[in-house]
Formats: structure tokens, sequence, C-alpha cells
């Protein structure tokens, strides 16, 4: 395998990220105020930039630097998680956002992966179904 080329799932799961982020904008705008809609959006692109940054960190861990995967593992995921939960705290003491409208941004990523297992265990069973 190439290692500068992604996986086809991950490509997948990218662009999905970004099709349910600018979905849920658009309906938050239409249906709830911009503070809801700017609390999707927040909340979606820190969702969707940890994704990101997780497999920017895996696949440099595990290419470069695999005597010690566990230990440089460990030290990026908790300067991602103090990042992120400062960024939290800024954007919520602030009040810039409304607080559910964040929750589910931050909820995309999840939501996505739900979404696609479902729909590639669907297509299974119908090949399968086909095939028997």
């Amino acid at each position: 395998m190439n290692l500068t080329e992604k996986d086809p799932l991950q490509k997948r799961l990218e662009w999905t990220n970004v099709i349910l982020l600018a979905l849920l904008v658009v309906l938050s705008l239409l249906l709830r105020s911009p503070r809801f809609s700017l609390g999707v959006l927040c909340g979606g692109l820190i969702s969707i930039l940890n994704f990101h940054g997780l497999y920017r960190n895996l696949r440099s861990v595990f290419s470069k630097h695999l005597h010690r995967a566990k230990a440089a593992l460990m030290v990026r995921y908790y300067l991602r998680l103090v990042l992120t939960a400062l960024i939290l705290y800024w954007v919520i003491s602030q009040a810039l956002v409304d607080v559910i409208g964040l929750v589910i941004g931050l909820s995309i990523v999840v939501l996505n992966i739900i979404l696609t297992t479902v729909l590639v265990l669907s297509k299974k069973n119908r090949l399968e179904e086909v095939g028997s």
C-alpha cells in the first residue's frame, strides 16, 4: 500500500463528515437561531479536526516511530485532548455558542461512523443475498 494514499474508507469518512456538517448547519440555520448554528459549526469543526488529527498522528507514529509508538501516541493524544478542552472551555465560557448546538456538532464524527457502518453492512448483506 502506498503510504501517501489514503484508504478509500478514510476518504469516504472525511467527505461524509464535511457533508453532514454542512447539512446540519443549513438545517440549524433554517430551524434555529444563528447562535445555535454557530454551535453546530464550531462543534463539527472541532470534531472533524480531532478526527483528522488522530488519523495523521496514527499514520505518522506507525510509519516513523514504530519502536516507541505507544509513548508517541499517548503524548499526542493528551496534547490534542488538552487543546480541545481549552477551546471548548473558551467557547462555552464566553457564551459564544449554544451548548446544545455545540454537542450536536461534536457528535458529527460519531454519527458518520454509525451511518457508514450501517450502510456498508447493509450493502454487504445485499451482496450476500444476491450471491446465494
